[in-house]
């Protein structure tokens, strides 16, 4: 076997027009029932999946539904306590640093559902819900949208440093290296709240120096005129003196009347560890990011391979 994108849920660079994030926690009130429905949800959101984008294909570009579901370290040994773990899932935990500090939630299943139909998203969620709602409670439940060409609500282009599209799955997706869970990924999700009065009331200039980058051409700024704690300084990663990359996406979502304005972070990795250094890297360096943001949650995920997963459906996963 080797890498083969076609085995692997949505990992990809795609934010979509429309999208969804759900985690959830299972009640942990029957392990057997619970998992037994987690059985009928793996098998039954590949078929729903199948249905919508049926359902939902145009002529000119078929359909533009994306679906990935992912399980915690915390699942993972609640549902499969006998059964094999991807070699480097584990539960992430609170990173503090010298200012500011990444915080930790709970979850258990994360959903990543988007499409150019709001209600192809939606119907995806609904009959999602259908299998699991008997079975878990609502973590969180965050609705995103495209922001004007793609940016990140804070005004930058979004995943200039991920991988082209051509080069993601090498990035995204485990190998050879966990043969048990090849064509999977792992997966972390993080919710931002920002102060964007605060944001806005920069100059165009110091947002620049902040992020690292030219805000309209996106052209990256010399280093010397960065600061020091700039985002794409304090987010870089490198292992023997590469620099390690992974396919993310930074997803606006709002409720403005209110003024709960932030982003939804996602990222996929071939390797957590790189995904984890990242993060360190951020708070210990206090990326400027976080000066104007509130994190409000985080936890990490496998995304098992769609094999991966009808094997779970059939019971034939221990």
């Amino acid at each position: 076997m080797s890498i083969d994108p076609r085995r692997a849920q949505d990992v990809w660079k795609d934010a979509g027009e429309h999208v969804q994030f759900t985690v959830l926690k299972f009640k942990r009130q029957a392990p057997q029932h619970e998992r037994e429905v987690f059985q009928e949800f793996a098998d039954r959101s590949q078929a729903i999946v199948r249905s919508l984008k049926i359902r939902d294909a145009k002529p000119e570009t078929g359909s533009q539904l994306k679906v990935s579901i992912g399980i915690s370290n915390a699942a993972w040994d609640y549902l499969f306590p006998d059964a094999p773990k991807p070699a480097e899932l584990e539960t992430f935990t609170t990173l503090k640093g010298p200012k500011y500090e990444m915080p930790a939630s709970e979850g258990d299943l994360f959903l990543h559902i988007r499409a150019s139909d709001n209600a192809v998203v939606y119907e995806a969620q609904t009959q999602f819900r259908r299998v699991l709602e008997d079975v878990t409670t609502v973590v969180d439940e965050t609705q995103g949208f495209r922001y004007f060409e793609g940016r990140a609500i804070i005004g930058f282009i979004d995943g200039t440093e991920a991988p082209a599209i051509e080069d993601a799955a090498d990035y995204a997706l485990v190998g050879d290296e966990d043969p048990t869970f090849e064509n999977g990924s792992y997966a972390f999700a993080q919710k931002w709240q920002h102060d964007m009065p605060v944001w806005n009331h920069l100059k165009t200039e110091e947002q620049e120096k902040a992020v690292g980058r030219e805000k309209f051409s996106d052209y990256e700024l010399d280093d010397a005129d960065k600061f020091k704690n700039a985002h794409n300084v304090a987010s870089k990663f490198t292992e023997d003196g590469v620099e390690q990359k992974i396919v993310r996406m930074n997803v606006p979502y709002s409720n403005p009347a209110g003024g709960n304005t932030g982003t939804y972070f996602i990222g996929y990795a071939r390797h957590w560890k790189v995904t984890k250094g990242m993060l360190t890297n951020m708070v210990e360096k206090g990326d400027y990011l976080l000066s104007f943001s509130k994190l409000l949650s985080g936890q990490a995920f496998f995304v098992p391979a769609r094999d991966l997963l009808a094997k779970m459906a059939d019971d034939e996963f221990h």
